[in-house]
């Protein structure tokens, strides 16, 4: 556990060195959460409620959605690990005395603590500043969130493992990576929340691993969900990173027995 410790510091640090970045990211989320509160407000003076969302609960969706898009890195960045397959740095790594998922996912972890802290919390911080959030005051609520986001940021490090790890078979996998940054957005509640969309295809969007790292977490915050349904969707978020995380062990497994260099 000394070493994992160690590898999610050294990803911790390792962001953190990157300071104009951050802020940069920073006032993006903060301008983007303004203009899609914007046009949601647009909408919602035009039609009251939908879907059990009201004005205030969709602006506080968009600076949710905002304040999670660096932790669970749902449009990037893609895992070092795809460029280190692709050029056969992957056999250094090998090389050390740990499992090469639980590396990454310890190395992955300080960066979404990284950025939850200095990121996220700071984007959510100035959305409730500047608009009206509807925000909940029982502390079960913001722990129920608590949990639903830390199993987002697993299900997302498990996809974007899965990815970068597809590089032993396609040797490049950034044409991969760029079709996952942009299903993550539409299917996630990121572009618009999940109600806005017609039942049938908001159910089937629902199924999907995306849903279970904004929309199920934005609606937990909100407290859209009775305690069953909650429970059930938590489930489904520790089922869905449950089997990402297998899978991309099994994947690990069967990789390491196929070493292709690149041009060698």
């Amino acid at each position: 556990m000394r070493l994992y410790r160690a590898v999610f510091a050294n990803g911790l640090h390792r962001h953190a060195t990157y300071r104009a970045a951050t802020a940069a990211g920073l006032l993006t989320n903060t301008a983007f959460g303004l203009i899609n509160a914007g046009v949601l407000l647009a909408l919602f003076d035009a039609r009251p409620r939908i879907n059990g969302y009201d004005a205030a609960d969709a602006i506080t969706h968009v600076f949710i959605t905002q304040a999670l898009l660096a932790p669970t890195a749902i449009i990037g960045p893609p895992l070092d690990l795809g460029e280190r397959i692709r050029t056969g740095d992957i056999t250094t790594d090998l090389l050390r005395p740990a499992h090469p998922l639980v590396w990454w996912l310890a190395d992955d972890l300080g960066r979404a603590a990284f950025q939850t802290a200095f990121r996220g919390a700071p984007t959510f911080t100035a959305g409730a500043l500047l608009l009206p959030l509807d925000l909940p005051a029982h502390p079960a609520t913001w722990a129920a969130f608590t949990t639903a986001a830390t199993l987002a940021v697993l299900i997302g490090f498990a996809l974007r493992y899965l990815f970068a790890l597809a590089g032993f078979w396609l040797l490049d996998t950034r044409g991969l990576a760029s079709l996952l940054f942009l299903a993550g957005p539409a299917f996630s509640g990121v572009l618009l929340p999940l109600v806005l969309f017609p039942d049938p295809l908001a159910t089937a969007m629902r199924a999907l691993p995306w849903a279970s790292m904004i929309q199920f977490p934005v609606e937990v915050l909100l407290g859209k969900h009775t305690p069953p349904d909650l429970a059930a969707g938590l489930a489904q978020q520790a089922a869905w990173a449950a089997a990402l995380l297998a899978l991309g062990a099994l994947a690990t497994t069967r990789a390491t027995r196929k070493t292709v260099i690149q041009g060698g």
